[in-house]
């Protein structure tokens, strides 16, 4: 069973970020970067799959140079091999979906599993994007997964249960929390993982359908006033707690 494993790097939520000089990306200045947490799940998914199964994993990551990171701690985890599709430029969704459409049409994978979302943009659109781009079926946020044969199980959480959904391979499912226990990659394995290859090849030619034009970080507000312990003092805190806090 060949599986296509499509991972992104993000900023540390641990980082502060700033907004770039053009007021439309982020400033990467100081900014680490790791592999996106969700494409955790997604990983390990797929190299329970190839020990059960057989065949090979493959990671692909979409960007600039920095994603190769992200892609050498694909290969300690233990992936097979690691490509590169390069983007110098800020992709939006539909170019990034559709570079990786075409690999996968090049490489025949039996299945394409991503991380449930990024945790930078939130846009949850790659995998039904990329599902749409082959005319593959999507099943999203998958918290437990069976294959028999050329078929696929696999079960979500909704409110208040689980639900249960087969299709026929190929398909592409996005891995959620619980999915899974994702390993750590061992020293050694870490070691090794930077001295193997990464095979490169140029992104989609597919033109980008949204732009950015304004980026912009929350402003703090201060949420704290001191407080006496009169009567009145109390009615004001019940009432900041109702109106302001909306706690109760």
């Amino acid at each position: 069973m060949n599986i296509l494993v499509c991972i992104s790097q993000v900023p540390d939520t641990t980082t502060k970020v700033a907004v770039g000089a053009d007021g439309t990306s982020i400033n990467p200045a100081g900014v680490k970067f790791i592999l996106n947490p969700y494409d955790e799940f997604a990983i390990e998914e797929g190299l329970r799959l190839r020990e059960k199964h057989g065949g090979t994993v493959t990671a692909v990551s979409v960007g600039p140079d920095s994603v190769k990171e992200v892609l050498r701690t694909a290969l300690a985890m233990g992936v097979d091999t690691a490509i590169h599709i390069k983007d110098d430029l800020r992709a939006d969704s539909f170019t990034v979906a559709s570079s990786i459409a075409e690999l996968a049409k090049e490489t025949s994978p039996e299945l394409v599993i991503f991380g449930r979302q990024s945790i930078d943009f939130d846009s949850f659109a790659l995998p039904s994007m990329v599902a749409e781009l082959l005319g593959w079926a999507d099943i999203p946020m998958v918290s437990a997964l069976t294959v028999e044969g050329s078929n696929i199980t696999a079960e979500s959480d909704i409110e208040g249960g689980k639900n249960s959904v087969s299709c026929a391979l190929p398909c592409v499912i996005s891995a959620q929390k619980g999915l899974n226990d994702p390993r750590y990659p061992k020293l050694p394995d870490i070691m090794k993982a930077k001295s193997k290859p990464i095979a490169e090849r140029a992104a989609s030619s597919a033109q980008p359908r949204v732009a950015t034009t304004s980026m912009t970080l929350p402003v703090s507000k201060r949420l704290n006033k001191v407080l006496g312990d009169s009567d009145a003092d109390v009615q004001e805190l019940v009432r900041l707690l109702h109106e302001e806090a909306k706690v109760i």
